[in-house]
């Protein structure tokens, strides 16, 4: 990958409010589903799931062609959204600083994570205009509909569903479940302890400067401070991987939880999350989430250039290629074929910056 940045931009984008906020929804199930049965208790279950916020939308207006629902009928994606607001501020106006996409074999079982990576050039829409701009700005320009929209059009995807959580809602998850554990490694120590000081700053939670190296367990603050690294060897890309990293962290440690840590997690946890998936879809997922295999994790595009324009820009080179490569790859679609559309949005991309290799 090739990545450049001004100093300007690098000044802004470490900007406190800019953190890193992910969580996962094997979590919310886990959190949920495991308690319960622990208890023996399908009401309680249900208790725990309306505490979580839902917020609907149209299913019908985000992008979706027939021949991604035929393309891929065995998958079931979500899209995990972490954006740059605290408190109960899920509104438009937000950016996305984290966006994965979870996909459920649905047949296997098994469970992957790929990241798209927020700076990544794209089609978006504001105010009924289409344009080229970060896919982060989707949701801002039109929150969780506009980012299905966005992700859909962009990636011939078929998500349907989605879940947001901002800032507080991490460092509240992590803590409850009594950290992560996380292999930290020497030349991520000056730059977790930085963000550290200034988490501390903004959140109110206390923490601590971490002196160590190899795995340890982070709590909340310490444990955002990583996901925001992002100026060693990978940069961004190397941030998007410590992001997966977290949660599937956040997954191990949620399943060895004693049902007294459930119970608190659950009720800190759930009502800091919005989501369009049902309680009767979430209840559908128990069985194979209780039972998913997480597999290997990735950031999309594969192949990516940084460009200044009026800001900096990741462009995937070129966006058919990387779009036919996760559909091959990731979905093992070996006859997948690349929409017009995407070819469209890929030769626009390329007329605009001029990377076409």
């Amino acid at each position: 990958f090739v990545m450049r940045r001004d100093n300007k931009e690098k000044k802004e984008r470490t900007k406190v409010q800019k953190a890193i906020r992910i969580i996962l929804i094997v979590l919310i199930i886990l959190v949920v589903v495991v308690g319960g049965v622990a208890l023996g208790a399908w009401g309680y279950i249900h208790n725990m799931l309306g505490k979580i916020n839902k917020e609907n939308i149209d299913t019908t207006a985000i992008g979706i062609t027939d021949d991604a629902n035929k393309s891929l009928k065995g998958y079931r994606n979500i899209a995990l959204l972490g954006i740059d607001s605290r408190a109960d501020d899920y509104g438009v106006g937000n950016r996305t600083d984290c966006i994965i996409i979870a996909s459920i074999n649905q047949e296997t079982k098994d469970v992957k994570l790929f990241s798209v990576y927020r700076d990544t050039y794209l089609e978006v829409e504001e105010n009924g205009n289409k344009k080229l701009d970060k896919v982060t700005h989707a949701y801002s320009y039109g929150g969780p509909q506009n980012t299905l929209l966005a992700l859909n059009t962009n990636l011939d995807l078929n998500i349907k569903e989605f879940i947001t959580v901002n800032f507080d809602s991490l460092i509240s998850a992590i803590n409850a479940m009594g950290g992560v554990d996380i292999d930290v490694q020497k030349d991520e120590i000056k730059y977790l302890n930085d963000y550290t000081d200034a988490l501390i700053k903004t959140s109110g939670v206390k923490s601590s400067h971490v002196s160590k190296t190899g795995l340890q367990t982070l709590d909340g603050v310490q444990a955002v401070a990583y996901s925001r690294i992002r100026y060693t060897s990978g940069g961004d890309y190397k941030r998007a991987e410590r992001m997966r990293d977290v949660v599937q962290a956040m997954v191990t440690k949620a399943k060895k939880l004693d049902v007294g840590k459930l119970q608190i997690l659950a009720t800190k946890v759930l009502p800091l999350i919005r989501t369009n998936i049902s309680q009767n879809d979430i209840m559908q997922l128990m069985p194979i989430m209780l039972k998913s295999n997480f597999k290997n994790s990735m950031g999309w595009p594969y192949d990516t250039k940084g460009k200044i324009m009026d800001r900096w820009y990741g462009i995937p080179i070129t966006l058919e290629s990387n779009v036919e490569k996760l559909h091959k790859e990731f979905f093992d679609d070996s006859n997948y074929v690349v929409n017009d559309k995407v070819k469209d949005i890929s030769k626009r991309i390329v007329n605009k910056t001029g990377y076409s290799k």
